[in-house]
């Protein structure tokens, strides 16, 4: 016998045999990287264990070269938008607005080289944000609702 046959075939890498992988393959983008980052991202929302997406499909952007995700965070919810985007690619203005205005939320979801996602909320116009959290909160709330007498207590008009 060779020495040729007695080797096992190399094996090939699963990632470029998954369905969803193939699906975004056929779409067609330039970008050999954005496409990686959208599978990552893909597998993170439909396979991890703190995301269970449904409904997660890809789709391309003719005009950015970009494949898209869109999905629900669970039964019922409402579709949002993916950008996944590898961390050393940037954005211009009139790109993020062609995202925003597709009319679904939008989440950009930042891929680093080592395969780290940072997923980040995009909108439309400024967010007003949740209030701070800790004991200075509830003391402020206390000190408010102690100055706030109604109007029969002492102090008060009649």
């Amino acid at each position: 016998m060779s020495e040729a046959s007695d080797e096992a075939p190399p094996r090939q890498n699963w990632i470029l045999l998954h369905p969803a992988y193939q699906q975004m393959k056929d779409l067609e983008v330039e970008d050999s990287a954005q496409l990686h980052a959208a599978f990552l991202v893909y597998m993170d929302l439909t396979e991890g264990e703190l995301r269970r997406w449904k409904d997660v499909s890809s789709l391309k952007s003719p005009e950015l070269q970009l494949v898209l995700l869109e999905g629900r965070v669970k039964d019922g919810a409402p579709i949002q938008t993916v950008l996944p985007l590898p961390a050393h690619r940037s954005l211009c203005h009139r790109s993020i607005r062609h995202v925003l205005d597709r009319g679904f939320p939008v989440v950009l979801c930042a891929v680093a080289s080592d395969s780290t996602l940072v997923y980040q909320k995009m909108t439309d116009g400024l967010v007003t944000p949740d209030p701070p959290v800790g004991p200075f909160q509830d003391a402020g709330r206390r000190q408010h609702r102690k100055r706030r007498q109604p109007h029969g207590e002492a102090g008060g008009r009649r």
